[in-house]
């Protein structure tokens, strides 16, 4: 930026100041207008952007620090420089507390101003270099709405690339909460069907019975209830994707019933006798270990390795953690469009994200951010923000600091953590793991825990 294509308002009640300072700016090259008072100034700048301000601290009506205030409201980007005759130490620090650049004494040198505006459009300069830079940054570090610059979800991103110029099947392996359903639906946003529909189903939520209705549809009067003829999910999806999420909770019959799609392409209605075709792309994703799966016999061979044309794994959020400062700018973005709110993460804070294991991912994180923005007093989110339930005191015979321990013993000591810090209150502890609290119910039960502190009411209301 240089002094020709920078735009500066004076501020100033004086006529002889505004001309005067006008005079010198014009003659180092700067686009100047002026405002004799601060409302006048307060409209301008909601009519126009300003790079520089010179704003006079004493004026009738609205004064230079309430000018200041409004200024980093309205254009929080621009520099305000605060000119007085009265200088004391009092009002220089309550003009640089409230976001001021630098303070000017009257009667000021011409030559010292013009060092001054060297500084600043210097210094504005650097910011948008630094701004261009992050954007390169972060474009460089994206796969749409996928964050990351680890090298392992760089492989990822360019397996995803390549997967979806095809029309293959997928399937995306990883735990829960680690993005397997962005991934999904940005796959199918770099695709060819990118036009049609993307249609996500959880294959862990229904009944058999249900599931096979939502996925096929059904025929009316196919089953009790069944008042009128309904599509399904493949139907819905025509043209576009279908994914299908938790794909190793499905029964036999409906694992056969898949396969039969998958090899032709066709399918009947619940109830129904006419064949449908049908034209969809099928990514598939599980948490589970589909070929431990398969060794045990709970899941069919043929239908593994139909779906595991083009398998993606994606790693959790624990093996990659250099990419939480990334997710961490990514999600603030996020939360102030959709909070109209603006905070940033202390250092320490930060320190507390990286020290975590995040048994629940990146969704985890997320939970953990919009938490820490909505609890935050002002606009920096410091670690008693977060709701992190500090490390346990170790047990006699648990394993020792630094020595590994399974995932089940990992997840099982967060959620305790978790329901400890809560008083036993299971459904703000699910909100902060991620999880519904059907499921957390399931993994009280499955790890034998206890919920100290839990009211008598079941629904851990």
């Amino acid at each position: 930026m240089t002094g020709e294509n920078t735009r500066v308002l004076v501020v100033d009640d004086e006529e002889i100041v505004r001309e005067s300072l006008g005079g010198w700016l014009q003659e180092d090259g700067f686009q100047v207008s002026s405002a004799p008072e601060g409302r006048t100034a307060v409209e301008m700048m909601k009519r126009d952007r300003w790079n520089v301000m010179l704003v006079d601290l004493k004026m009738p009506g609205m004064d230079g620090l309430q000018v200041l205030e409004e200024a980093r409201k309205l254009q929080p980007e621009a520099a305000i420089i605060m000119m007085t005759a009265y200088a004391t130490v009092d009002t220089a620090v309550t003009a640089m507390k409230l976001g001021a650049f630098d303070y000017l004494v009257k009667p000021f040198d011409p030559e010292e101003l013009s060092l001054l505006m060297q500084k600043v459009v210097a210094q504005q300069s650097l910011v948008r270099e630094n701004a261009v830079l992050r954007k390169a940054l972060k474009k460089e570090h994206r796969f749409r709405d996928l964050v990351s610059k680890s090298a392992a979800m760089q492989r990822v991103f360019e397996l995803a690339q390549v997967a979806a110029r095809s029309n293959s099947t997928i399937l995306v392996l990883g735990e829960s909460g680690s993005g397997k359903e962005v991934l999904a639906r940005t796959i199918h946003e770099e695709s060819p069907r990118a036009g049609g529909p993307f249609v996500a189903m959880s294959c862990a939520a229904l009944t058999e019975t249900l599931l096979e209705s939502e996925l096929f549809g059904h025929e009316k009067g196919s089953f009790t209830g069944a008042n009128a003829r309904r599509k399904g999910k493949f139907e819905a999806a025509a043209g576009g994707t279908l994914f299908l999420d938790e794909i190793g909770d499905i029964s036999p019959k409906l694992q056969l019933d898949l396969l039969r799609v998958l090899e032709e392409r066709k399918f009947q209605r619940v109830g129904g006798n006419e064949p449908i075709d049908v034209d969809v792309r099928i990514i598939a994703a599980t948490n589970k270990d589909l070929k431990k799966a398969v060794t045990d016999g709970s899941f069919r061979e043929d239908l593994f390795y139909r779906l595991n044309v083009i398998p993606v794994t994606l790693p959790p959020l624990r093996d990659r953690k250099e990419d939480i400062p990334l997710l961490v700018e990514h999600f603030l973005d996020r939360l102030e469009a959709e909070m109209k709110k603006r905070v940033k993460v202390s250092p320490e804070a930060m320190g507390a994200l990286l020290a975590h294991d995040w048994p629940g991912n990146v969704r985890e994180l997320r939970n953990v951010l919009e938490r820490g923005a909505v609890v935050a007093q002002g606009d920096v989110i410091k670690p008693s923000d977060l709701g992190l339930a500090p490390a346990p005191a170790r047990a006699p015979g648990t394993n020792a600091p630094g020595e590994p321990v399974s995932l089940e013993e990992v997840e099982k000591r967060h959620i305790s953590e978790v329901l400890g810090h809560t008083g036993g209150n299971v459904s703000q502890a699910a909100r902060l793991l991620g999880i519904d609290r059907v499921t957390l119910y399931s993994k009280i039960r499955k790890f034998q825990l206890r919920r100290d502190g839990e009211e008598s009411d079941p629904s851990g209301n």
